[in-house]
């Protein structure tokens, strides 16, 4: 086990659920994620492999056939899991993002229906929030859900789905203005939305009627994973089938899915960060330049020092922020945090492990070149580095009132 990023006062449980997920990225992941990432090539076999782990079920509680982990256990396994491959992390984080809204929100018959079969891994999550004109700003999307007798009829546009073609259900953000006036609309726009449960078949084109997945989005890193569109055009929906029965509570269930999801970022960034920084100190010591490793230089020397420093402090704050939401307290704040400075340092570290691995490191020969272009999608997703500081300094003015 490496030295950095340890996490004290672990479970026997615990530690064997994270020996037995790092032996697995080290044995069927790590070896063939380049390939498979240069392919845009979906990881079929390593999904198979986590499925048996029971890791689609890590959260989901025993009643329902998962294991009942805590939120920490989740993210120290994700953050291994993003070491090895990032993208394996994307298709387990959506999922979960889902089974957690489910679990936390649902009616009693949506658990029942969906949570024993997201724990096996047949019915696998995504979710939807984000619009084409739109990304941070969730209060304005335009996608809309309005009754028909027992149904809802959906129409819209969606952006960004992780998953979006591999799922079977996706949690999807619409606007349901029944009850509420035009200007109770606009005075508080996210008073007037629900999150509806759509049941669909894998793959691309029309998956069922009146809803289309057009295809995988290409992207510049986080390959393997797919990321598309979602359109709706008439698209019915039973009542049943809005998450936890009442309608107009779906930016709270979103935003309470996205926190958790936030730690999940952060872990993705820890794990990230933790290969360059393995990947720059093996280089280092195999590399030689003027009779010796370029270890030895100083200038070398100095960057790890800080890699590795960066990389203890971003693991230290995610199990922060991960802790604190398992001990049922409030944790945007440290969550905002720890995704922040986890998405900055790991583009950091990889920028110095790329810089250490000098030409070799522009070559796609090398691993590093992956981890280059997969960083800048954790500035991004879940809220990006502004949205995280405005979330922050909120807060912090919360915690900090003048008293005047």
């Amino acid at each position: 086990m490496a030295r950095l990023a340890q996490t004290a006062g672990l479970t026997d449980v615990q530690q064997e659920i994270l020996s037995t997920v790092r032996d697995f990225v080290d044995k069927e992941i790590i070896p063939v994620a380049t390939e498979l990432e240069h392919k845009d090539e979906y990881p079929t076999r390593i999904v198979e492999g986590l499925k048996e782990l029971g890791l689609f079920g890590l959260m989901i509680p025993e009643e329902y056939g998962g294991l009942g982990e805590s939120l920490l256990t989740y993210a120290l396994c994700v953050e291994e899991i993003a070491r090895g491959w990032m993208s394996v992390s994307g298709i387990i984080n959506t999922h979960f993002i889902v089974a957690y809204m489910l679990k936390q929100h649902g009616t009693q018959e949506q658990k029942d229906t969906f949570l024993p079969r997201m724990a096996l891994g047949e019915v696998r999550g995504a979710f939807s929030m984000s619009e084409p004109a739109l990304g941070s700003d969730v209060s304005a999307i335009t996608s809309k859900g309005v009754k028909d007798g027992d149904e809802y009829v959906l129409n819209g546009q969606k952006m960004w789905l992780t998953n979006g073609g591999t799922s079977s259900l996706v949690a999807v953000l619409c606007r349901s203005d029944e009850g509420h006036s035009p200007s109770e609309v606009a005075a508080a726009p996210h008073k007037s939305m629900t999150t509806f449960l759509v049941e669909k078949e894998p793959g691309f084109g029309e998956v069922r009627p009146g809803l289309t997945i057009p295809g995988k989005i290409d992207k510049m890193g986080y390959k393997g994973v797919d990321t598309t569109e979602l359109v709706m055009d008439g698209l019915r929906i039973p009542a049943n089938r809005v998450l936890g029965g009442t309608t107009g509570r779906g930016f709270y269930q979103m935003m309470d899915g996205v926190e958790v999801g936030r730690v999940n970022v952060a872990a993705r960034g820890c794990g990230v960060a933790q290969r360059a920084f393995e990947l720059g100190v093996s280089y280092a010591q195999q590399r030689h330049t003027f009779g010796k490793p370029i270890a030895q230089h100083q200038a070398i020397q100095f960057k790890l020092a800080e890699m590795a420093t960066k990389v203890e402090a971003a693991h230290a704050m995610m199990v922060n922020a991960a802790r604190k939401k398992d001990s049922g307290e409030r944790n945007d704040l440290e969550a905002g945090m720890a995704k922040y400075l986890a998405s900055e340092y790991c583009k950091e570290v990889v920028e110095d492990a790329f810089r250490i691995h000098g030409g070799y490191g522009f070559s796609k020969e090398y691993e590093i070149e992956r981890l280059y272009r997969e960083a800048p999608m954790l500035l991004i997703g879940e809220g990006t580095a502004e949205i995280q500081k405005m979330i922050i300094g909120r807060r912090l003015l919360e915690e900090y009132r003048f008293q005047g």
